[in-house]
């Protein structure tokens, strides 16, 4: 009796093991099966400042710029004329990491510094209590949100998840200051600060060289006394993560969030001549080599993604975080540089808060198509859960935002006559 126990025992064992085993299989084979994310965040890029035309015909302001990489993603996928951000920028990353409208998770000016408003109140009025240290994974820090993010739930999920560039959603010497306290795995060059101190590697990336300041961009040491511009170096450091999926055999999800064409305006040395030769105003040149320098970096991505054989596996979602700036710090006249939109970043007017947006989705988006219908950016967070096949998940916010998978599918979304509300100025 004793020995066909044993044996039964041992038969168990084994029957055990390779369900376990066969069980893992499928899990793994799951997970490979989840498509790739890249949400490729474009900072103060305004509805015109490129050679795809968003509006009903081409313009002049298209013919000034030169963004192929963007025509090449239009090409393969849709384009939104209608997509909808902030007016500035911490509202706007804060709805996308939680599904929240501005008016609900009131962050609803750029953060900074901790308990410390990043803007004066105009003279006459009173500044509201808004949610100056942004956003954070508990709710022991005042005047924040806490919230589940974005990519927080793509990582309880499977996902691998990266931060580079520029993050913003925090405020300094806050757990959100950190991408990788928000449910980041990799953090490369993400702190609290939303401006770089210096696009260029030979200035280490620093306001000033010899001092130390909080618009330092950390993280890229690899970059410093080298002659290359900091979008550049973004690109590089994001295909040296995506190279740690590959090798990982994860899905993940890139948030490709450039610093450009954020201020300061300074001109990318690989394009700026050609737009001087065109007749430009000195520091439009320079604007114009920071969105071809953008693009360039979309295009490489694209490319590698070619390259590894996984861009048929890759959704690219393409977006700015507000419109583009025109009334201070630009060349040429005032409040101009988003026509036939008037005004731009910090205007609640239209060309301060709709936005160029793209997506690819291999297989389910037309190629080449145009929608008129209109999103805003809390609709990322639940279109992006979906577009990974995430159904269970909880949230400690409500969420505003309401998927536009229907609308990359070419149907019509249901509820697509609701209000869009922006909150901008909070005075």
């Amino acid at each position: 009796m004793i020995k066909i126990s044993n044996k039964i025992a041992m038969l168990f064992f084994f029957f055990i093991a390779f369900i376990s085993c066969k069980s893992d299989k499928k899990e793994e084979k799951v997970i490979k099966e989840k498509p790739n994310i890249i949400l490729f965040m474009v900072d103060d890029m305004g509805w015109q400042d490129t050679s795809v035309p968003f509006w009903k015909e081409k313009t002049s302001l298209n013919n000034i710029y030169h963004t192929p990489n963007m025509e090449r993603l239009a090409k393969q996928g849709m384009k939104f004329t209608q997509a909808y951000a902030t007016a500035v920028c911490s509202p706007t990353r804060v709805s996308l990491m939680t599904g929240m409208n501005a008016a609900r998770h009131r962050v609803t000016n750029w953060t900074l510094r901790r308990g410390v408003s990043a803007v004066k109140s105009p003279k006459g009025l009173l500044m509201p209590q808004w949610n100056l240290n942004g956003i954070q994974p508990t709710d022991t820090i005042e005047r924040s949100t806490h919230i589940t993010t974005l990519p927080q739930v793509l990582k309880d999920n499977g996902y691998l998840t990266i931060h580079t560039g520029k993050a913003h959603f925090g405020a300094l010497g806050t757990p959100g200051e950190n991408p990788i306290n928000v449910g980041f795995d990799i953090n490369r060059a993400g702190h609290a600060a939303g401006a770089p101190g210096s696009y260029y590697g030979t200035k280490n990336f620093k306001k000033d060289i010899n001092k130390n300041s909080i618009w330092d961009v950390p993280g890229l040491e690899n970059y410093h006394e080298k002659d290359v511009f900091l979008s550049e170096a973004l690109t590089q450091e994001s295909i040296l993560a995506i190279d740690k999926a590959i090798e990982s055999e994860k899905p993940f999800y890139l948030y490709m969030a450039h610093y450009a064409v954020h201020t300061p305006i300074q001109g990318d040395s690989r394009y700026e001549q050609k737009y001087i030769d065109k007749g430009l105003h000195p520091i439009e040149a320079k604007y114009a080599s920071m969105v071809e320098g953008m693009d360039k970096s979309l295009g490489d991505l694209m490319n590698y993604l070619d390259e590894k054989n996984i861009a048929d596996n890759t959704i690219i979602l393409f977006m700015s975080d507000n419109g583009g700036l025109s009334a201070v710090a630009r060349g040429g006249e005032r409040h101009t540089h988003n026509k036939p939109l008037s005004s731009g970043k910090g205007s609640a007017h239209e060309g301060g808060i709709r936005e160029p947006m793209l997506v690819k989705w291999p297989g389910k988006v037309k190629a080449n198509s145009t929608t008129n219908d209109f999103v805003i950016i809390e609709d990322f967070f639940p279109t992006i859960i979906e577009l990974a096949g995430i159904e269970d998940y909880k949230t400690v916010q409500k969420v505003d935002g309401q998927s536009f998978t229907s609308i990359l599918k070419g149907k019509k979304r249901k509820n697509n006559n609701r209000a869009l509300f922006s909150h901008y100025p909070n005075n």
